[in-house]
């Protein structure tokens, strides 16, 4: 197992449903790079971000 494995602090997003930045009710990655100093503020150095698929919703 790598080192920085060991000491990660995982921060969990869905990204659907974290943050939208175009208004159109759906989270982006924008979002999720928006919110990155907040999420190391927290503590994490790690991301764990769900799969995302092109689905007809």
């Amino acid at each position: 197992m790598p080192q920085w494995l060991k000491d990660a602090v995982f921060y969990e997003i869905y990204p659907q449903s974290f943050q939208d930045t175009n208004g159109d009710g759906i989270g982006d990655f924008q979002g999720i790079t928006g919110k990155l100093d907040y999420i190391r503020d927290l503590g994490c150095n790690a991301l764990w971000i769900n799969p995302c698929f092109d689905s007809p919703l």
